[in-house]
């Protein structure tokens, strides 16, 4: 059999989260220490968008997490968890958050999630605003280029940043031709 067949088998042919038969994708459930069956689950358009898109969540439909929270299926409990804790601000999430049994490995599997969100490197100007690759920065202070016969002039735009991904606090960019490393500190994020 396939994949997807044994999930459609597994599920009954429904979301496992969810329990809707509409539209039914399989989902890998990031951290997994192997990529199997075990690591993956069927799930409907609404719940995978939800998961790969926060800001899509409406917490009314995650009430349904009182029955999936119990599988047996490792990967549905790991998805129940960090979906769970992510909305634990509710408090229906939280009391479920307090009652769900996961063990220590699946466990360390929902948290690894976490571990790397924690330690993802995040670039912000100076006022806080997360910067992305591509972005266009204005200068807010006069820097002496080291290396370089020439000062970069306050309000300076530096287009196309490219992110440093080591260090939240250095981005690269072109300023009279030349390309030269700049500090988060000094740049704010322009909208062109």
């Amino acid at each position: 059999m396939s994949l997807p067949q044994d999930l459609l088998n597994r599920s009954e042919s429904s979301c496992e989260l969810c329990s809707s038969t509409d539209n039914l994708l399989v989902h890998e459930v990031s951290h997994a220490l192997a990529a199997n069956i075990d690591s993956r689950v069927l799930l409907c358009s609404t719940c995978d968008l939800q998961i790969n898109d926060p800001e899509q969540i409406d917490m009314h439909h995650w009430h349904c997490l009182n029955e999936s929270m119990w599988s047996e299926v490792p990967a549905v409990k790991v998805l129940a968890w960090r979906l769970l804790d992510q909305l634990k601000t509710e408090s229906w999430a939280q009391d479920l958050f307090d009652m769900i049994y996961i063990e220590d490995e699946h466990l360390a599997w929902a948290r690894a999630a976490q571990v790397a969100a924690d330690n993802k490197v995040v670039h912000k100007d100076s006022n806080g605003v997360i910067l992305a690759q591509g972005d266009s920065v204005v200068l807010i202070k006069d820097l002496n280029v080291k290396g370089a016969s020439f000062v970069a002039k306050r309000g300076t735009a530096v287009r196309r940043i490219s992110l440093d991904m080591n260090n939240a606090n250095h981005i690269e960019g072109r300023v009279n031709g030349q390309h030269i490393v700049i500090l988060t500190q000094y740049v704010k994020k322009s909208k062109a």
